[in-house]
């Protein structure tokens, strides 16, 4: 099993601060592993700049996801 972090409002969206996800059922990429989520969490498709970072840096979408890399949902931040 491999487990998403989820922060802010996701974690809100999914019930939960991770999603865990079979390594089976894994998405090879984070392209894919945003429509998986998206598909899984409608809401999440109103996130507009919803973000996924991959071992602590943001990932850009062709990005492959190797099976030891940590993963996280990043939502929009604020701050003053």
């Amino acid at each position: 099993m491999k487990d998403i972090l989820l922060f802010g409002v996701t974690r809100e969206i999914v019930g939960g601060a991770t999603v865990r996800i079979s390594e089976e059922e894994f998405p090879k990429d984070v392209a894919s592993l945003k429509a998986m989520l998206m598909e899984k969490y409608p809401p999440l498709k109103e996130i507009i700049s919803l973000r996924i970072a991959v071992n602590n840096e943001f990932a850009k979408d062709e990005l492959t996801i190797g099976s030891e890399d940590e993963i996280a949902l990043i939502p929009p931040v604020s701050g003053g």
